[in-house]
């Protein structure tokens, strides 16, 4: 059987390719593009004005499964996934329980695999019941299907013992992906220290909660020689010492969350709890700073940072709210606002949504070229939809973005040459 998509808009930044034409689909796998392979053409799609790019790769996205089930599951959250265009997704280990043993990384592998729509990667922890005290078994890990490791933002108050997981690490050539933040100097803020934040009487957490973990992780980095990646960066200096780490020739990669791009602290005025997340939305210059950073390759992927909350997690004071925002259907529209703001062009946003965060992890995925997996993202740049709860199949409908209109819309998604997502199917 081949599957013809035809006329559509190719844009895969891996092979350098943008381009209208058509691409050809057999046995899981893309035959050709352009030209039409030898055989039947046994289904036909017109692409006619639509893009047509490799499956996104989300680098954090929260599935709550197992354990937190009333937030989500690996089925509802992966049918989100396939509706957003992301195929495939990483999913870190603050699960109960953690993922700190082979069983709940093949547990998350296996039931992925049932629900037959995104691929699901599990991280590992980096230490035992994220408790930062000892070595979580990485390799066991690894054997099991975690394709990285990560202590979340649980502490690891002791530079030795962090130390001592990035050297296991290093030897193993595991990546090692840091969401750096300083839990004594983070305490119990819940928004960016700042006049909105002194305003509003709210506790606040400072920049340096996070720059200085980053300093820490990265000196550790130099001393260890492990692959490392910094994820959800929310700081301008964040991002700039991780590059001048790369200048100085460390293996070091950062992303950011959409969110982080496109709002900043002062649209937490009104107490809308929508809008607690953490890292927190910081001040309008570190957003110009983070926005700056994705022109010079400063960030090399941008993700959703999903996190899926039951209605009552976000009923009660802000300060008393879960942090988190649902946004895997939302990842790529709002990647689209930035390519409307002409802040970067689409090309440049697709790469950062598939190549680069297939570079980071060493997948093989983020591009359609001859003999790939065919996992493809099929959308339409100029439709518009109003997001709604009753338009998330995410269990989660906590987003600060319900109630607005956004352009782009995705219209199919293909997982290994299988359609998993047709939209109005």
């Amino acid at each position: 059987m081949i599957v013809a998509i035809e006329n559509g808009r190719l844009i895969d930044p891996k092979q350098q390719r943008d381009e209208v034409t058509s691409i050809y689909l057999q046995d899981g796998k893309v035959v050709a593009i352009g030209q039409p392979p030898a055989g039947e053409i046994t289904q036909r799609i017109d692409a006619t004005g639509l893009v047509v790019t490799p499956g996104l790769i989300d680098m954090a996205a929260h599935v709550r499964e197992p354990g937190y089930t009333q937030k989500g599951t690996i089925s509802s959250e992966s049918a989100a996934a396939v509706a957003g265009g992301i195929t495939t997704l990483l999913t870190p280990p603050t699960t109960s329980p953690v993922v700190d043993n082979p069983a709940v990384a093949e547990l998350i592998v296996d039931r992925a695999q049932a629900t037959g729509l995104a691929n699901v990667l599990p991280m590992g922890a980096l230490t035992k019941g994220l408790e930062g005290e000892q070595l979580a078994p990485m390799h066991a890990l690894h054997r099991s299907g975690c394709v990285a490791f990560t202590n979340a933002r649980a502490a690891i108050p002791s530079s030795l013992t962090l130390m001592r997981c990035l050297e296991y690490a290093s030897t193993h050539d595991f990546l090692v992906i840091f969401q750096p933040q300083d839990a004594q100097l983070a305490a119990n803020g819940c928004m960016h220290d700042d006049t909105t934040c002194t305003r509003l009487g709210l506790a606040g957490i400072p920049e340096t909660a996070e720059t200085i973990e980053v300093a820490r992780c990265l000196l550790l980095v130099e001393q260890t020689d492990v692959r490392a990646h910094f994820g959800q960066l929310s700081c301008e200096r964040s991002v700039r010492m991780v590059m001048d780490a790369r200048n100085r020739g460390l293996n070091v990669t950062a992303d950011v969350a959409i969110h982080h791009l496109l709002l900043s602290d002062e649209n937490v005025d009104g107490f809308n709890s929508m809008f607690h997340v953490i890292p927190p939305l910081r001040g309008q210059l570190d957003r110009a700073g983070l926005r700056h950073a994705l022109l010079n390759d400063g960030i090399q992927a941008i993700c959703s940072d999903h996190q899926p909350h039951d209605p009552a997690a976000k009923q009660a004071p802000f300060a008393a709210t879960e942090p988190g925002i649902s946004g895997l259907e939302t990842l790529l529209p709002l990647g689209l606002l930035l390519v409307e703001q002409e802040l970067i062009t689409l090309p440049q946003l697709v790469e950062k949504l598939t190549a680069g965060p297939a570079n980071i992890l060493g997948l093989a995925a983020g591009s359609l070229a001859v003999g790939e997996v065919a996992d493809l993202c099929i959308f339409d740049p100029e439709a518009q939809w109003e997001v709604l709860p009753e338009t998330l199949r995410s269990t989660g409908k906590n987003t600060p973005f319900l109630g607005m209109t956004l352009k782009g819309r995705v219209t199919s998604t293909w997982v290994a040459g299988r359609e998993v997502y047709q939209l109005n199917a």
